[in-house]
């Protein structure tokens, strides 16, 4: 198994253990920590988009892209390079943490500058004018990823049905584009409440982690069993 590890936020440390840390980092690291101890054999990918963003895409990018692999020139293969690494880590991965905190009530542009790297034709899903009124397709749809966002909101009420849900742009366009592409199996968890701290945003800290804990504890089982199942048919 394969799990990628994507961290957001402009913060670099932890909460809790670094000045001004963030908390998104803080509850993937906890994630991956407590499944490298549920699963020590699998593989670990880390990507930290936050403090090293990819680069955003360009007009050269944009040609490069959409010109097929037997036509496109020296240059175009540079020009891709990045998003080449970027969709091969994707699509090597089983299961993909996202630290993710809101930034204006949407993502941080440094992952949406991932984003816009591996959403790509002709590797992350399909276009064909032939196929009429629907000519875009998902190519990892049967690849039986599993996504978990893991988030931080500065106030409260952002899940669904909070009083400020219809803001939250943040998880919901995230599930929207890799749901595009074909993984629709996504978990969350967040912490909320960061702008009023004290003891509103501890109770909120904790029952984010103990979310945390009960993610890993079902999906580690989870693909437990699928090996078992998959290795008795065999």
């Amino acid at each position: 198994m394969n799990l990628l590890h994507i961290d957001t936020s402009a913060r670099p440390g932890l909460s809790g253990i670094d000045p001004h840390g963030s908390h998104t980092r803080r509850l993937s690291a906890r994630f991956v920590e407590r499944w490298r101890q549920a699963r020590p054999n699998d593989r670990i990918d880390y990507l930290d988009v936050g403090q090293h963003p990819p680069a955003h895409v360009n007009g050269r990018w944009i040609h490069a892209a959409f010109t097929p692999p037997a036509e496109r020139e020296p240059w175009m293969a540079e020009a891709l390079a990045e998003s080449e690494r970027l969709v091969d880590q994707l699509v090597a991965a089983d299961v993909i943490v996202v630290g993710l905190p809101m930034y204006n009530f949407s993502v941080p542009a440094q992952f949406k500058a991932y984003i816009d790297n591996i959403v790509r034709v002709g590797r992350t899903f399909g276009f064909d004018r032939a196929r009429g009124a629907v000519p875009y397709w998902p190519m990892l749809a049967d690849a039986g990823k599993r996504m978990v966002l893991l988030g931080a909101r500065g106030d409260h009420g952002y899940g669904p049905g909070g009083r400020i849900a219809h803001l939250n742009h943040t998880e919901r366009s995230v599930r929207s584009v890799f749901g595009y592409i074909g993984i629709t199996d996504v978990y969350e968890a967040a912490v909320e409440s960061d702008e009023f701290g004290g003891e509103e945003l501890a109770q909120s800290l904790r029952m984010a982690e103990q979310e945390v804990d009960r993610l890993v504890d079902q999906l580690s089982g989870t693909v437990a069993n699928e090996r078992s199942v998959d290795a008795a048919l065999a």
